[in-house]
Formats: C-alpha cells, sequence, structure tokens
C-alpha cells in the first residue's frame, strides 16, 4: 500500500519528457551504452481500476510490488527508469486497459524530493532483503530440525534444495531491481551463502548415511 508521507500529491515534480510512447521503441533504439538495467529518471504509471470487483485493485497492487515498484500517492507508483522497467510498466498499462480501467505511462524527471523517493525506494528493497534474512533463518532451523530428528534421505535432502532455490531466485529478483544498492544486501547475501554452506554439509551427511545402509 502507498506508503505515508511519500507526495500526497505530485507537486513538485515534473514530467519533462511527457508521455511514453505507446509503440515499444525495441532494442535497436536504445542509445549507446545503454543497457537493461540503467537508471535515466524515473518512470511513472498513473491508472485508475473498476471498484468492482474488488479482486482487480488487488491484482494491480500485487503486480506492482512484485516489480518492486513504490507509490507516491494512490494509485500512482514509480520506478527507477530503465528499458527493463519501462517493459513491465508497459505490460501492466495492458494489463489494466484489458480490465476497463484506465493508465497513463510518464517518463519523468524530479525537480524536488529526489532524496525521499529514492528513500523509500531503497527502504522497500531493504524490507525484502529483510524478509530473505528470516527465511533464511528459517531454512537453518528446518535443517537443524532435520539433523535432531536423524532424517538423512535423499527425499529430505531434495526438499531442503527445492527451498534453497526459491531463496536463491528470490534474492535474485530483489538484486536486480536494487539498482540503488541497498544497505540490506550484505545481510541478505550472506544469510544465502550461509545456507549453502549448511545444505552441503547437510547433504554429505546424507550421501554417508546411503552408503552406510546400501
Amino acid at each position: 500500500m502507498p506508503r505515508r508521507g511519500l507526495g500526497a500529491s505530485l507537486r513538485g515534480r515534473s514530467c519533462e519528457n511527457g508521455l511514453v510512447p505507446d509503440t515499444d521503441p525495441g532494442d535497436d533504439s536504445r542509445a549507446a551504452g545503454d543497457d537493461d538495467t540503467t537508471v535515466r529518471g524515473w518512470l511513472l504509471l498513473i491508472y485508475r481500476v473498476p471498484s468492482e470487483p474488488t479482486r482487480l485493485r488487488a491484482t494491480v497492487w500485487r503486480r506492482i510490488k512484485s516489480l518492486g515498484a513504490i507509490y507516491l500517492q494512490s494509485s500512482a507508483a514509480a520506478l527507477p527508469a530503465s528499458s527493463r522497467a519501462q517493459r513491465a510498466f508497459r505490460k501492466l498499462r495492458s494489463e489494466i486497459l484489458a480490465m476497463s480501467g484506465t493508465a497513463v505511462l510518464l517518463s519523468c524527471e524530479v525537480l524536488a524530493g529526489e532524496q525521499e523517493i529514492r528513500a523509500a525506494f531503497q527502504a522497500a528493497r531493504n524490507d525484502e532483503y529483510e524478509e530473505i534474512v528470516d527465511k533464511c533463518e528459517d531454512f537453518l532451523a528446518q535443517v537443524r530440525k532435520e539433523y535432531v530428528a536423524e532424517h538423512f534421505t535423499y527425499a529430505e535432502l531434495e526438499e531442503n534444495e527445492v527451498d534453497l532455490v526459491k531463496l536463491a531466485n528470490w534474492l535474485a529478483r530483489v538484486r536486480e531491481r536494487d539498482v540503488f544498492d541497498a544497505t540490506g544486501r550484505d545481510a541478505a547475501e550472506k544469510g544465502l551463502s550461509r545456507c549453502d554452506e549448511v545444505l552441503e554439509a547437510y547433504a554429505a551427511r546424507v550421501y554417508a548415511e546411503e552408503e552406510e545402509s546400501s
């Protein structure tokens, strides 16, 4: 949901570049040195969806959060501008229009409040990193339970491997949108590295137990 204090209105902000064209520029129109994650200002999606059914609003909100966007105010979400972000917002705009809603995508430069917007974006990333650290602790606790219960089987190992892959993929997604290097990244990466080390040790124990029983 929108963070308090993050621009109750859009006064003081400029969208000098105006509307993002409806046509996708594609790879051929990228300027030299413009890679897929280069930050060039901000993209702002202003939208409205029908009030009923309520699931439409929830669907859009989940999509916006999954992209790592932040709300400047109700129904106005922002992302650091990049080719990837533009493609994601274009797709979401199309989905909103398909819901019989309205949406406009703007390419913006901030006249005032840049620090505030970046701080909100960083806080969102740090919240995600903190969640990952918590899940890493849960993962380590689960592996400890396997030792206590003496569960050293390939089935248990496979389940833990699946959980670790999910954690690694989650961290990769957050890092991808962490364009300003949030402070929580280091703790999340160390947490995942620790999980990997512990699972390696557990796997070695599983292999040893299985060999003894064969």
